[in-house]
């Protein structure tokens, strides 16, 4: 398979990886299209957390090749695919200070200095109040804290943001809020998108492009009427029983 740099945010080749013997990811062949929002379900214990760390060499396969931008990812330079590669977990970390100081992190993790108006700027951008900028942070909602959790990732300017479960958390009103807030940075910003959600019918309302992972295997892929209309066995029973249900 040829790469086609400008259509692939990602691509995988055969990639699987192991930890004390046990396969987590298995011969994963695939891509995560550029400029897209990809969702990735699949049953508790399917790899799909795992499959997210490889995307941003928090670890590395134990064998194959994940491609960003024609070039294998293992061959670039960690921290810049770290800030190109963004992650936003269902618990992101909140430090102990303001939210300017939770905002400047990543900055401050490569010696450099965040300004105000530019924190100002990326809390309006996901929708956040300029004004809480000084704010405890611990004091936030949940809502609020993921909303910093994700405009912590485009400190860095990322161009891919992988996202964990990030709503599940949070009551039916913020979690459509957050799911406005990637529409926009997707088709705004055109930042590509993988988001893992346990809740299928988010997966249909979010996704171009959905991910069907199970056992550590990608089982099916395409568009998401792929969950409307599965044609695999295995993706209809998963539908069937209402997805991975926590």
């Amino acid at each position: 398979m040829l790469d086609v740099p400008n259509e692939h945010a990602l691509r995988f080749q055969d990639v699987s990886f192991t930890i004390d013997r046990k396969p987590i990811i298995q011969g994963i062949t695939g891509v995560f299209p550029k400029r897209k929002i990809t969702a990735l379900v699949g049953p508790s214990g399917a790899g799909k957390t795992t499959l997210l760390k490889l995307c941003n060499n928090l670890l590395t396969p134990t064998s194959g090749v994940i491609y960003m931008k024609g070039k294998p990812l293992n061959e670039l330079d960690p921290r810049n695919v770290r800030k190109q590669v963004g992650i936003v977990l269902q618990n992101s970390p909140i430090i102990q200070g303001s939210v300017y100081e939770n905002l400047s992190l990543p900055a401050r993790l490569h010696g450099e200095t965040l300004s105000k108006k530019t924190a100002k700027n990326l809390l309006l951008q996901v929708g956040l109040d300029a004004e809480i900028l000084q704010q405890d942070a611990q004091s936030l909602s949940g809502g609020q804290r993921q909303k910093l959790s994700i405009a912590r990732t485009l400190v860095n300017q990322s161009t891919i943001l992988l996202l964990d479960e990030i709503t599940s958390s949070l009551d039916r009103n913020s979690a459509r809020d957050i799911e406005e807030l990637i529409f926009r940075l997707n088709r705004t910003d055109r930042i590509s998108v993988v988001w893992i959600t346990h809740n299928l019918e988010q997966a249909i309302r979010i996704a171009d492009h959905v991910w069907v992972m199970m056992d550590g295997k990608l089982v099916a892929e395409g568009a998401s009427d792929l969950l409307t209309s599965p044609a695999n066995y295995r993706v209809k029973l998963f539908v069937e029983g209402g997805g991975d249900k926590k």
